[in-house]
């Protein structure tokens, strides 16, 4: 996830002539100075939508990828710097999850632009640290609720920074985005525990679940690890096949932005039906409503993956 593509490398050299076209073109696009909205620039689906909560009616989202993306092989273009310069204000994700956009964000920062992890100041105690992830922090941790809750404070921040006559706004939209995060997280623990224990088990493609599951009391197998792109081997597959046997598992699923081949195999030959398909490094479309929620909200996928997996399981 650390390799920087040529194409990349090229946007790089250009990017101080990018930034500063996009500087003066746009000026500096403050709310309170001049009428206009704050321009903000968000990578992924499940940031956009925190920005998106707690910037209102005052902040304008460019949201970079769309549904089925998967963001730890996205390749920016040459677009994508351009409209990151100019905006007033970029957030992201962090924890390397982004990975082959991070030398973007470390030169744009140095050349003076408000660009935000907004995973940097979550407890670092809760974060998990994987063997398969390799020294790093699994990025996934939208998966808790209470975790992903903690992203707040520094937007609600970094918009304050931006827009300081907004301060009181974003304050208190950002104390109602937690208020719902809260409720939603009691809501996944209840709709948890409507299946027995031994019957939470959640097999898939590829690591992208181990928050959710200590967060909702769920043995989380991803059948790739940590790959989105490569298949697994014939050995985790048989693995794999042997451990739904064992434990009965009813269902297994497919992810949104990853390759259903694999997940396909595993159910032939195991015999457990393919449960239906999660959305786990990217959010739907906006206003894709499916199983009565709105996927292309942060609350609606996460209602709709919890809904589909505790229905196919039990």
């Amino acid at each position: 996830m650390l390799s920087i593509l040529p194409s990349a490398r090229r946007i790089l050299r250009k990017l101080p002539l990018i930034l500063a076209a996009g500087l003066l073109s746009v000026g500096p696009g403050l709310f309170a100075a001049d009428g206009k909205k704050i321009k903000a620039a968000a990578t992924t689906g499940m940031v956009a939508d925190l920005v998106r909560q707690v910037g209102g009616d005052r902040v304008e989202v460019d949201q970079l990828m769309g549904p089925g993306v998967d963001p730890h092989l996205y390749k920016p273009a040459a677009t994508d710097v351009t409209r990151l310069a100019r905006a007033d204000v970029i957030f992201y994700s962090g924890l390397m999850l982004e990975g082959r956009m991070g030398d973007v964000f470390a030169k744009m920062a140095r050349s003076g632009k408000k660009v935000y992890p907004i995973t940097e100041n979550v407890t670092k105690s809760r974060l998990l640290e994987p063997p398969e992830f390799e020294g790093h922090y699994d990025p996934h941790l939208w998966f808790d609720v209470s975790m992903w809750a903690e992203c707040l404070p520094t937007i609600i921040t970094a918009l304050s920074d931006a827009d300081p006559a907004g301060k009181a706004a974003y304050e208190k939209s950002g104390a109602a985005a937690k208020a719902r995060m809260t409720a939603l997280h009691e809501w996944c623990l209840a709709e948890a525990a409507k299946l027995p224990a031994e019957k939470r088990i959640l097999v898939t493609s590829h690591d992208a679940y181990n928050y959710f599951g200590r967060a909702y009391g769920f043995k989380v197998v991803g059948i790739q690890g940590v790959s989105t792109v490569t298949e697994a081997g014939l050995s985790d597959i048989a693995k794999t096949v042997d451990f739904i046997k064992e434990k009965k598992v009813k269902a297994i699923f497919v992810e949104t932005s990853v390759s259903p081949a694999t997940i396909e195999r595993v159910s032939k030959d195991s015999g457990a039906t393919v449960g239906g398909e999660l959305f786990s490094d990217a959010m739907g479309a906006p206003g894709e409503i499916k199983g009565g929620h709105d996927v292309g909200t942060y609350e609606g996928m996460v209602k709709y993956n919890l809904s589909t997996i505790v229905g196919a399981l039990q």
